[in-house]
């Protein structure tokens, strides 16, 4: 029987990794140039694989845009397969969306080329999500091609994967990863001897054709293939060796009696997982949350709904979006990289979020414009109806009971200030006029004891405004005029306060309203144990010792769920880089501070601080295998309780000066739990006690967050991706929640250590990755059953505060998109239709609720499914688009 090796020639192309962008994109525009010559130049050189991303093509073009046409040739007539993806993404520390429109953005860029491979290409992700097989389906494709995560229990050279919902693809496992053939031997014989030590090795592994990989990170085509293909030809019977593509592989390739393996990928049983990439360098995984949030939380859904569809900034968006995709490839994401790197990617993000809230400023600079009412109005960018506690201005003098008029004062803003006319006058007016909304409509000026006094007047609605410019010109010849060395300012009052809205509908607004506080207000006490905050739903005991009990109500009298010492840190060594933790040979773990101060901020009605300021020693670094020195760092929490909420809300601050250690916050769970439930892209995932490890990695239990975690009655919401853990086990039950806040190292990948034996990378020096400054973490605790979703959006997603300039037609309460029955992802605008995208993290079959609203639905590759006319079924864990006339 003959043997048939499928030869795959490819490159895998690492955009920046150990060297920054620039320095591998030199490197780039010499493979491809050769690769252009190689394949004009040798017919039986028939294939090239590109590494399945688009980013690669356009860096290329950047700076060779006279080869496109060439490119494209070759692409068009199948000698070179590109996509589907944009980048390779890391699949965990990226938001759903971010995923999407990866795929999205990488699909539509191949098909101005002659059209992507059109298979899930997943060689190096550390791990795979357990809804990636469905949104593979969505796309069009029926195969997946993976390495990294795949369990012990498939024993075979593929697998049905299946998602959550069903959907299913054809999984090609690369039992030795992406480059098993990547090294040509000199000749033909010890090409044939290679793939027969691969097939003696890999046997249960292999289908009916041997999958021959042949390249590996950032390797150049080599020309001498087809030539080494026709000696490996001649010199042996029953081996058939061909140059082919991984559509042409998996076309013939077997689908029957393949084992089925459903949800995420994420075992070490045969490759290394790498998953403390999860808890490297928490400062990028931030940044990627703040943009991902301000672009899918907040410009989109304002931009879509709040302003004139018109107005829809497209090609702002796509060029924030090209930024977060570009961040989404797993070494700029995950960070085990070279700190030129790092830094470039939080450039990024930071461009990203710009655009993303100007944007935002825009759309709701037009809708206050368009309110009936003047005065404060929230805008609620979540789908489901909500309280809010938010900062107001309000203008003139304030009550003399704020608290009768349900609003907690701040603090009054100063109406009166002396500024010398040189030199930094025009810059201070400049800065006053632009504070008053809506902006002055004239000034008085007059002389009172050698100062010259002038007096700003507000703009009315529809009055007209008076130019910045003018204002300060004239001002300012005033006071030349008359020799003033000082001019005083006089401007309206105004005070700013808390305000509580007790109900502003999904995607919807609703005017503030300084009346009674209609739920029970924060009420902060001191008593002989500590400190005690309460809102009628929650209480928080902070302890002397800076720990603290929580207590929910239940709503009807009783105990309700409750949670004891909780938010105790703990810091161990790190001796491991930004692959993998690795706990040294001798380690110090720290859990209690030498000394505590607690103190009270606010006293409510509509918020509560408290202030814990604890003072640690900890070893100040490792050497030798064991932590050394010692230094007192002090980690601040401050813990806040609003009106109406039913969590606390938590920031841990600390100036870092401490190397090679690993701090986490722990919480007892209120009853011991098995398994944990955590936000993943588009679905919850739940995950037992232990982890699958392998001889190249030990099988750590630590799993990444999108947004929650909940366990044993306690929900854990966060900013920012987070590494968490269940521990101190007993009797098969965890009975604490850790979460990594931080985990400082110094190099991308180390020899052998305990945790994985072999390096992942290169050595090469990481200080920033010390992270080695302030740092702050925010998150909030629940304690009970809440939809973590919603609890979730209340936290991370704040609501915006708009003054309306009573010149319009719009009322002072409404809702743009009413929807309930699922969660929603996207919110956009599409060839000038309302695009919404949904998805369904429960067992159970929905109905999604959408009055007055029709369209059809479409998957991801934009086909169309079906129409629907005010509401839509939705199956478990299924993800919908919705495009709405």
């Amino acid at each position: 029987m003959t043997l048939a090796v499928h030869v795959v020639p490819h490159t895998h192309w690492d955009r920046e990794w150990y060297e920054p962008f620039e320095s591998f994109r030199l490197r780039l525009v010499e493979l491809v140039e050769n690769l252009l010559e190689i394949l004009e130049g040798d017919p039986s050189f028939t294939h090239f694989q590109l590494d399945g991303q688009m980013a690669v093509v356009d860096d290329f073009l950047e700076l060779r845009p006279d080869q496109e046409e060439r490119l494209r040739r070759l692409v068009a007539s199948g000698r070179i397969s590109v996509g589907p993806w944009y980048t390779l993404p890391d699949e965990f520390l990226v938001s759903g969306e971010t995923l999407v429109r990866n795929l999205q953005l990488g699909v539509t860029r191949a098909a101005a080329f002659g059209g992507p491979m059109p298979i899930g290409y997943l060689p190096d992700m550390f791990g795979h999500i357990a809804q990636m097989p469905q949104l593979l389906k969505q796309m069009g494709f029926e195969h997946a091609v993976v390495w990294r995560g795949v369990p012990s229990a498939i024993r075979a050279e593929a697998f049905w994967w299946e998602a959550p919902d069903g959907s299913r693809v054809r999984a090609e496992y690369l039992p030795e990863g992406y480059g098993n053939g990547a090294h040509l031997p000199p000749d033909g014989a010890e090409l044939v001897e290679q793939v027969r030590r691969f097939v003696a090795k890999n046997g249960e592994y292999v289908g009916e054709a041997v999958l021959w990989m042949q390249g590996t990170d950032h390797q150049m085509p080599d020309r001498r293939l087809p030539r080494l293909l026709e000696e490996a030809r001649s010199c042996v019977d029953g081996m058939e060796f061909a140059i082919t593509s991984l559509e042409e592989h998996l076309a013939s390739a077997r689908r029957d009696g393949l084992p089925v393996w459903r949800g995420e990928l994420r075992s070490s049983a045969r490759a290394n997982l790498l998953m403390g990439v999860a808890s490297n360098r928490v400062d990028v995984k931030l940044a990627a949350a703040k943009a991902t949030a301000a672009l899918e939380r907040h410009a989109e859904p304002l931009c879509a709904l709040f302003d004139q569809p018109a107005r829809w900034p497209a090609a702002e968006l796509d060029h924030a979006w090209l930024e977060v995709v570009r961040n989404s490839a797993h070494d700029s994401i995950c960070a085990c990289s070279h700190d030129d790197v790092c830094r470039e990617v939080l450039a990024r993000y930071a461009r990203a979020a710009t655009v993303a809230f100007r944007l935002a400023e825009r759309a709701l600079d037009t809708f206050g414009g368009s309110l009936a009412s003047r005065g404060p109005v929230v805008v609620n960018t979540t789908p489901r109806p909500r309280s809010a506690v938010v900062e107001v201005d309000f203008d003139g003098e304030p009550p003399a009971d704020a608290a009768c008029e349900g609003v907690q004062l701040l603090d009054r803003r100063p109406t009166v200030t002396r500024i010398p006319v040189p030199p930094q006058f025009a810059a201070t007016l400049a800065a006053w006029i632009s504070d008053e909304r809506g902006g002055v409509s004239g000034h008085r000026v007059e002389q009172v004891d050698g100062v010259l006094k002038v007096t700003l007047r507000r703009a009315a609605p529809g009055e007209e405004r008076e130019k910045t410019s003018r204002v300060i010109a004239d001002i300012e010849a005033e006071a030349h005029a008359c020799h003033a060395a000082v001019v005083e300012l006089v401007r309206p009052p105004r005070w700013r306060a808390l305000a509580f809205c007790g109900l502003i509908p999904g995607f919807g607004w609703s005017a503030v309203r300084r009346e009674p506080l209609g739920v029970p207000p924060v009420e902060v006490s001191d008593h002989e144990g500590g400190v005690s905050l309460r809102n009628g739903r929650l209480e928080v005991k902070v302890r002397p010792d800076g720990l603290w009990d929580m207590r929910a109500s239940d709503g009807g009298g009783g105990p309700g769920t409750s949670a004891a010492g909780l938010g105790r840190l703990v810091d161990g060594g790190d001796a491991g880089d930004t692959y993998n933790w690795c706990p040294p040979h001798r380690d110090v773990v720290v859990d209690r501070p030498e000394r505590v101060v607690v103190e009270v901020l606010e006293r409510g009605p509509l918020r509560g601080r408290v202030r814990i300021r604890a003072t640690f020693r900890w070893p100040e670094r490792i050497e030798n295998g064991e932590r050394t020195g010692s230094r007192d760092v002090e980690v601040t929490t401050v813990l806040q309780l609003r009106a109406d909420e039913d969590f606390v809300r938590v920031s841990t601050a600390l100036r870092n000066e401490c190397r090679h250690h690993r701090l986490r916050v722990h919480f007892p769970l209120p009853e011991p739990a098995d398994h944990s439930l955590a936000e993943c892209a588009f679905d919850v995932v739940r995950r037992g006690l232990e982890a699958e490890g392998g001889l190249t990695e030990m099988g750590l239990p630590t799993w990444p967050s999108r947004r929650f975690v909940r366990a044993g009655g306690l929900t854990f919401i966060h900013e920012g991706l987070h590494e968490y853990e269940l521990v101190d086990v007993r009797d098969g039950v965890a009975h604490e929640l850790a979460v990594t806040l931080l985990r400082s190292v110094d190099v991308i990948s180390r020899g052998p250590m305990p945790t994985r034996p072999l390096p992942a990378g290169p050595p090469v020096h990481t200080p920033e990755a010390l992270l080695l400054r302030d740092l702050e973490f925010s998150y909030a605790v629940h304690v009970g059953s809440s939809n973590p979703f919603e609890l979730a959006d209340e936290f991370l997603v704040e609501p915006h505060v708009v003054h309306g300039s009573g010149g319009g037609s719009t009322p002072e309460t409404g809702s743009m998109l009413e929807l309930s029955g699922a969660e929603v992802s996207a919110v956009r605008r599409e060839g000038g239709l309302l695009q919404v995208r949904i998805f369904n993290p429960t067992d159970e079959d929905s109905v999604v609720q959408l009055p007055g609203r029709r369209g059809w639905l479409v998957d991801l590759a934009g086909r169309t499914l079906g129409e629907f006319d005010g509401s839509v079924p939705l199956g478990p864990h299924a993800i919908a688009t919705l495009m709405i006339t």
